[in-house]
């Protein structure tokens, strides 16, 4: 199953500076967990150490907000597309 993953530019250090790879799950949580071991590092700039995301991130399964849908337990299917978005504060 591949699904494309998004990486923002402050993130692409630890993806082998890919603004785009594949990987594979059957949800965000187990899909945060192959990017992981594929990309040894990542974890902590994505979860906390409870394994939630970081507030400072926001993630989208194919442009929906994953807080609207069932989080990180949000199914995935072959093809979907998750963007991890840094929050952006500020005025």
């Amino acid at each position: 199953m591949a699904i494309r993953v998004l990486v923002p530019t402050m993130l692409q250090t630890h993806t082998d500076n890919q603004a785009v790879v594949e990987c594979s799950g059957s949800s965000v949580t187990e899909l945060l967990d192959t990017l992981e071991t594929t990309f040894p590092g990542i974890k902590g700039r994505l979860r906390d150490e409870k394994g939630t995301p970081r507030k400072f991130l926001n993630l989208y399964v194919n442009s929906e907000d994953i807080r609207f849908l069932e989080g990180t337990e949000t199914a995935l299917k072959d093809g979907d597309e998750i963007s991890i978005v840094p929050a952006v504060a500020g005025g």
